[in-house]
């Protein structure tokens, strides 16, 4: 197939590596060409904006970290729905406000082009590994057409639902990770503060009733001191208003998710946003004295 991608963050560029070594077409753009480089020489294809990456594409996906940049991969004037031949289909495998799934497949169906809302969860060693959790919003038959482009990327895709249900799925992940994560850093400073070895604490409760992918893959960094992001702190704390002001909207009050929104937005005004969300321990004393 004729792939358009935009994007290439923790994540994108190894989504993007995937396509390529499966025999996929890959026509590239990112803002930052450099960035670009390890593809383009793997056979990538450069083009100046989203719309000459999308021109007469089978599917051109984006992996873009905020609400604007989305709007202006799929709906600018140089984006994907203003390309000359337009794409089959368009993909969003970032995290958006699922209102902003359904305005772009609105927009793609005026223009005869099928749109799925298709964020992941994995972290960067999912991506790397290509066992991501695809959660897609969209039309039946479009979901059918790029499936075996996700097959190439993940492990467990499941259609969600109509226009923004993946993205709903997704806020739903989103509020189990950010949680997880607070007890994780929790255990920790607890397990510190009673003079315990926190690696043998680790081994210990991660195989247990207490065990989940935060435990087995970012505590460990945490114990190391890598702050290096699989996920950058920013996107999750803005995840978490996203699922803050739907949750809201649904006539639900979550204090859980309201409390991970604080702290990864305290984490975020103290300049760590480009760290990776395992850096919450990293400032825990610094982030509670904020928010209280």
């Amino acid at each position: 197939m004729q792939v358009a991608w935009v994007g290439i963050g923790v994540m994108g560029a190894s989504l993007a590596g995937h396509l390529l070594r499966a025999g996929h077409a890959v026509r590239m753009h990112t803002r930052t060409r450099a960035r670009a480089e390890p593809l383009l020489s793997a056979g990538a294809i450069w083009a100046d904006s989203p719309a000459e990456a999308a021109d007469g594409a089978d599917a051109a996906f984006a992996m873009v970290g905020f609400p604007d940049e989305v709007e202006a991969v799929f709906l600018g004037e140089r984006g994907f729905l203003g390309a000359k031949h337009a794409p089959k289909v368009v993909i969003d495998m970032g995290t958006s406000p699922p209102a902003l799934s359904r305005r772009i497949a609105e927009a793609a169906a005026v223009r005869g082009v099928g749109a799925l809302d298709a964020p992941v969860s994995g972290g960067d060693v999912g991506a790397r590994n290509a066992t991501l959790s695809i959660m897609v919003g969209g039309a039946e038959a479009d979901f059918a057409r790029v499936r075996p482009l996700f097959d190439v990327m993940g492990k467990i895709i499941v259609h969600q639902g109509p226009a923004g249900a993946g993205q709903l799925c997704k806020m739903v992940n989103q509020i189990l990770v950010a949680n997880s994560m607070v007890g994780a850093c929790e255990a920790m400073v607890a397990a510190r503060a009673a003079g315990l070895d926190a690696e043998r604490v680790l081994q210990s409760v991660s195989g247990g009733a207490a065990g989940s992918w935060t435990l087995q893959n970012l505590v460990p960094r945490m114990l190391k001191g890598d702050w290096n992001p699989g996920f950058f702190a920013s996107h999750l704390a803005k995840d978490l208003r996203i699922a803050r002001e739907q949750t809201r909207s649904d006539g639900e009050s979550l204090p859980g998710l309201e409390l991970s929104e604080r702290l990864f937005q305290g984490l975020e005004a103290l300049g760590h946003g480009r760290l990776g969300t395992q850096a919450l321990l990293k400032a825990w004393h610094d982030v509670l004295g904020q928010i209280r």
